[in-house]
């Protein structure tokens, strides 16, 4: 049986914040609620939830969830971190402010960053709940990548079990350092993955709009070759043609440049995360 554990959600009645509490409220937890903005304030109520002050909500808490947004992460926890009580557990959703050491920082607290991976695109959807959540956390199961800073291992079983009914549904929860859960979000699915996926919707629009294909027909085409892409080079499902593999290459020397792997030099990583967090710098 899981232990009943205090939980607070600061940030409560955010894009994440809200996702998370609706998962939270279904749990035997007890769970406190905490945003500031007026709209914010409304989503908490208006899903069946009081709000309740950050001083309050953070009392004697066992864990606590930042569901606010990176750039403001620093000022959130120069603010929670004094009052929590030791052996708390304190977490947040993106590594960047993290890695950016930005956080504030207690020996006797631990730190743990948790990221979910959104359902794969090979999963195999059973219902149409399932097929509707594209994001995860409502029916479709999902992974989640996760960093522990400091704390023993009880911590990150407590972590873990929070973190699997912050999510649900969890298949797994992968354990790294901060340093890759920062190489996974952003390098690899933000700087790769989603602009890959900002490149295709571009390239749709340019198939319809400058060459004139209509846009069912062209969407078909694409999605269907995006999942067969996606089998082939991931899964090894099916070889690509010789004639697919002479377009392919041409594409690279089109589109990608010869040096884009530096994007995963600790500089480029600072850089990337410096101007996410509109810093100057990372301080080390």
């Amino acid at each position: 049986m899981t232990e009943q554990l205090t939980i607070a959600v600061i940030g409560a009645g955010g894009k994440m914040g809200m996702r998370v509490s609706d998962n939270l409220q279904r749990t035997e937890h007890t769970v406190r609620y905490s945003e500031n903005s007026p709209a914010g304030q409304q989503r908490v109520t208006g899903a069946g939830r009081e709000v309740t002050g950050t001083a309050v909500a953070i009392k004697d808490a066992d864990v606590v969830i930042l569901a606010v947004p990176d750039t403001v992460l620093g000022a959130v926890s120069e603010q929670v971190v004094p009052q929590l009580k030791a052996g708390s557990v304190l977490v947040t959703l993106d590594p960047a402010a993290a890695y950016a050491n930005l956080l504030a920082e207690r020996d006797d607290l631990a730190y743990v960053v948790a990221h979910p991976c959104h359902p794969s695109v090979f999963l195999q959807r059973k219902t149409p709940e399932e097929l509707a959540d594209t994001f995860g956390g409502i029916a479709a199961p999902q992974e989640v990548v996760a960093a522990i800073e400091s704390g023993d291992e009880q911590h990150r079983a407590v972590a873990e079990s929070v973190i699997r009914a912050m999510y649900a549904p969890v298949l797994d929860v992968h354990w790294v350092t901060v340093k890759q859960l920062a190489y996974l979000e952003p390098t690899l699915v933000e700087t790769v993955a989603c602009m890959v996926g900002d490149l295709l919707r571009e390239a749709l629009h340019e198939t319809v709009h400058t060459v004139g294909v209509p846009e069912p027909a062209a969407r078909a085409m694409l999605l269907g070759h995006t999942q067969v892409a996606l089998a082939n080079t991931l899964k090894g499902d099916n070889p690509f043609s010789d004639a697919c593999k002479i377009a392919m290459d041409y594409g690279r020397e089109s589109i990608v440049k010869d040096d884009w792997k530096k994007i995963f030099d600790d500089a480029e990583l600072d850089a990337v995360i410096t101007r996410m967090l509109r810093l100057e710098r990372i301080e080390r």
